[in-house]
């Protein structure tokens, strides 16, 4: 990982609009949350080339396996019904169901692999928007810095 593959803000009111309207709508999409058994909310956002954002939430079920965490219900609802649409960025944020604030959360290591299919398919990066333990912002780049080392068409 190398510096100028991501940016550090230190507060949300410095990042780029369009970046604080994806954390708002992600915010907004953890409430659809179904996590009766983690009570953790999380919320994704996804801005789209054509300006749009699509979002998702975790959806848990008795079955651990069977749910889906945020980023990947907004990655594949946008595959399915916009295959052809590029994804610029996607933020995510998460909170436990008691609290009113938002804590730090990345993307797990499925989604990040998922994330960087994603970015090969399109042949174009995405950039992925979190907060760190401190309370600061994170900007990449990529997804691709957030998992080096992953698995794509060439490891097959």
């Amino acid at each position: 990982m190398h510096e100028e593959d991501f940016r550090v803000y230190k507060s949300k009111d410095l990042l780029d609009p369009s970046h604080k309207n994806l954390i708002t709508q992600a915010m907004e999409a953890s409430a659809s949350s179904y996590s009766p058994y983690s009570n953790y909310q999380v919320g994704a956002a996804l801005m789209l080339g054509n300006g749009q954002v699509i979002t998702g939430s975790n959806q848990e079920n008795a079955s651990y396996p069977a749910g889906l965490c945020a980023e990947r219900v907004a990655l594949f609802h946008t595959a399915s019904v916009l295959p052809d649409e590029k994804i610029m960025a996607l933020a995510t944020v998460a909170k436990r169901r008691a609290d009113t604030h938002f804590r730090p959360v990345s993307p797990c290591g499925i989604c990040r692999q998922v994330i960087v299919e994603y970015e090969l398919k399109q042949n174009s990066p995405i950039q992925v928007i979190l907060q760190s333990p401190n309370g600061d912002w994170i900007v990449t780049d990529n997804a691709k810095m957030l998992l080096p080392f992953c698995f794509d068409k060439e490891s097959l």
